[in-house]
């Protein structure tokens, strides 16, 4: 099983972070060439990045998707979500279940790509889902309306009332979220402001409301999903992972940042 919580932030020691970065809106993501300009800002609370499964590893098929990347400006909500699959898998199975989903989402969805960013198994293990780069704001098809400046996380296997949520998965998430909320300095506990893109979710089209930095789909969107399992234990995970980003218990402020974040070319 891949470490949870291994590793550094890329690059820099565990508090320092690159931001105000100057990037172009979509970048052939296949070549890995990214043009920017940063300057260094250190967050007192970034947290450790897990160990993350690279695409290459589960073998994604990179020729079934769209080549070119689209990102925002950061990251400062989580989505969570289930992936309304079987939950009694082998763990050694998974790189083929992510293969399924990979195909079912590009060819039957067509996103263009995996809608999620990150997936998690139950035993703890983290996958890198949509490309463009675990550490960037890349733009997915998780939550219709509230993609950008946000980050899908989905639980594989189904968590409807009853169901257990395994621990190590639990604590995976928090540590995921942990880190990709402390690149932007935010707290996991906090709420923030997100305006919606699409009439088709739970807010007309240009609405801004109000979300927890780590929330559920349904929030979002018309739907079950994540599950009332998960979901009942979204205010735990907060609380894992406001600890890893070394925060006290005190309750933090009711906004902490705006995620009506806008795109590199300007729009929202």
């Amino acid at each position: 099983m891949a470490g949870v919580v291994g590793g550094t932030l890329p690059g820099s020691p565990a508090s320092a972070v690159s931001a105000g970065a100057v990037l172009e809106p979509a970048v052939d993501s296949a070549r890995s060439v990214v043009a920017l300009k940063a300057m260094s800002v250190a967050f007192p609370h970034a947290a450790l990045r897990p160990t993350i499964v690279a695409r290459a590893q589960w073998r994604a098929d990179e020729t079934k998707r769209d080549p070119r990347a689209h990102y925002a400006n950061g990251v400062t909500a989580i989505f969570i979500h289930h992936t309304d699959t079987p939950n009694d898998y082998d763990c050694a199975d998974v790189p083929g279940i992510l293969r399924n989903l990979y195909t079912g989402q590009t060819r039957d969805q067509d996103w263009g790509d995996f809608g999620y960013n990150f997936l998690v198994d139950r035993c703890g293990t983290i996958y890198e889902g949509r490309a463009g780069g675990v550490d960037r704001p890349v733009v997915g098809s998780h939550t219709l309306g509230f993609n950008r400046g946000t980050a899908g996380i989905a639980a594989i296997g189904t968590f409807g009332r009853g169901t257990k949520v395994p621990a190590p998965m639990e604590h995976a998430i928090a540590a995921l979220a942990a880190w990709k909320l402390g690149l932007r300095g935010v707290d996991p506990r906090s709420k923030v402001r997100l305006t919606s893109t699409n009439d088709k979710s739970r807010y007309p089209k240009g609405t801004s409301a109000s979300f927890y930095a780590i929330s559920a789909h349904r929030d979002g969107f018309a739907t079950d999903c994540p599950g009332e399992a998960l979901l009942a234990r979204l205010p735990a995970i907060r609380n894992i992972a406001a600890g890893l980003q070394g925060r006290g218990l005190r309750a933090p402020g009711r906004v902490q940042l705006s995620a009506a974040l806008p795109s590199l070319n300007g729009s929202h």
